[in-house]
């Protein structure tokens, strides 16, 4: 399945995490099925023959062997409560310790003190078995 580790740390689990964010990120969205709208096509027929230099481009979709350890790790927040796992994708997303901070009413020292704390349990859950 992914690669295995003889001994996780606190530091591999939030490089994981942080590739799992990542590798969510890169997945084609998920969109209706059979959902069809002309008018979008008529509205890009100008950009398309004048291009945006400043138009975002959606990255390659990640190797299926990324999406395996995305899935792995998806498996290891089921082990926290749910605001635990709020805490570890926001950090995961990079969001900065003074958003999370706001988000979980406490200051950002708390905050980074909990997801580090988060990390080590994770990795302790790991190494255990």
């Amino acid at each position: 399945m992914a690669e295995l580790l003889t001994q996780w740390t606190a530091d591999a689990v939030a490089a994981r995490f942080a590739e799992a964010a990542e590798t969510a990120h890169k997945l084609p969205r998920v969109r209706p099925a059979g959902y069809f709208n002309p008018w979008m096509t008529l509205a890009m027929q100008v950009p398309e023959r004048y291009p945006d230099p400043e138009r975002l481009y959606r990255p390659m979709p990640p190797s299926p062997q990324a999406v395996d350890r995305m899935l792995e790790t998806m498996r290891w927040v089921q082990w926290l409560e749910v605001e635990q796992r709020h805490l570890v994708w926001m950090r995961a997303n990079r969001y900065e310790w003074q958003q999370i901070g706001r988000r979980f009413a406490c200051d950002r020292n708390t905050a980074s003190r909990r997801w580090h704390r988060l990390m080590e349990l994770v990795a302790y859950r790991l190494n255990s078995g």
